[in-house]
């Protein structure tokens, strides 16, 4: 894999970034000319649908930032496209495939607990806003805390379990707008056009009810990122924005144990997703961050919000199959 130039809507920051990189700095309408086969996105989500529009027509594959577009129409529309010309999209979050993913994924597998009936993931922040030097995106449709990082953990839930069957949600907006308490933008005054918290009961089609909790409304809190509950005990999974982190599990009313290690990626190895589908290219195989599950990652999400508005229980249309699992490095 070579990396054939660098794009960006400010030429400045492309030529900054491409001198850093030993790159070369190109305005996108000569990338999209270029020998490159594939371009990999980085925009705000509120653009995703537009770049990747423009990729898949100049017969380029795509690989893109989550979510796969700030709508699921956008994504309807890019899948769609790909399809025709036959060309290939890909979507983080790869963190799935890290270490601690791929542990949890086969401790499930392999009925460690037995089988898995319900369980919990809780992402809960207080949003960008202190760190962030652009905030304001964020809570704006294709933002808010499901979109942004409650996509990590419905990601990694859809690993471990395939799609969702039927979900519930309750949706609250806390804030019609947000003041910037410290940090780069201190004092900016944030207009918010998503709910910032969420809480969804998803229903899998293989069985397993699970709670998702999405906020930007909190400080602090001491829940388990992903809590899995069988039979015969429980699983405890990390951080699912990250690749590595511990994962426990117990049987019955036994103590916790860590499940063994060895595995590759338990450290920041953004871009394994983008390496393993141009491998997959040259291999002719499935690559695993692929269109169908970022698209129905994507549907569950905007049926979430529409959910909590309605008050109702909403069925997905679209369904995937699970990623390949990862044994070893990617070769």
């Amino acid at each position: 894999m070579r990396i054939v130039g660098i794009a960006d809507a400010n030429p400045a920051l492309a030529r900054e970034r491409a001198q850093a990189a030993g790159l070369q700095a190109m305005p996108l309408e000569a990338l999209l000319a270029s020998e490159a086969a594939l371009i990999l996105n980085l925009t705000p989500p509120q653009v995703h649908h537009a770049v990747g529009m423009r990729v898949l027509q100049a017969g380029k594959h795509f690989f893109t930032e989550k979510p796969l577009a700030a709508t699921f129409a956008q994504g309807q529309e890019l899948v769609a496209l790909a399809r025709s010309k036959g060309l290939r999209v890909g979507c983080a979050p790869d963190t799935f495939l890290g270490a601690a993913g791929q542990t949890l994924r086969a401790l499930i597998d392999a009925g460690t607990v037995g089988t898995v009936r319900h369980g919990t993931a809780q992402f809960m922040n207080h949003g960008p806003d202190h760190w962030h030097p652009n905030p304001a995106f964020f809570y704006q449709p294709g933002g808010g805390p499901l979109h942004d990082v409650g996509v990590y953990y419905l990601t990694h839930l859809v690993n471990h379990f395939g799609p969702v069957a039927r979900l519930r949600s309750t949706t609250h907006v806390t804030h019609a707008e947000r003041r910037v308490p410290f940090g780069p933008c201190e004092g900016q005054v944030l207009p918010v056009a998503v709910p910032t918290h969420v809480v969804t009961q998803l229903e899998f089609a293989s069985g397993p009810h699970i709670v998702l909790t999405s906020s930007f409304d909190v400080w602090k809190h001491g829940h388990a990122p992903m809590e899995l509950y069988g039979d015969d005990g429980t699983l405890q999974g990390a951080d699912p924005n990250q690749f590595g982190g511990t994962v426990r599990h117990n049987l019955r009313t036994g103590d916790w144990a860590r499940a063994p290690g060895g595995r590759p990626y338990t450290t920041n190895s953004r871009g394994i997703g983008l390496i393993d589908m141009v491998l997959a290219l040259q291999a002719g195989r499935p690559h695993r961050c692929s269109a169908e599950m970022a698209l129905h990652v994507l549907e569950v999400m905007d049926l979430a919000l529409e959910a909590g508005r309605r008050g109702e229980p909403l069925c997905p249309t679209t369904r995937c199959e699970r990623p390949a699992p990862l044994e070893g490095r990617l070769t």
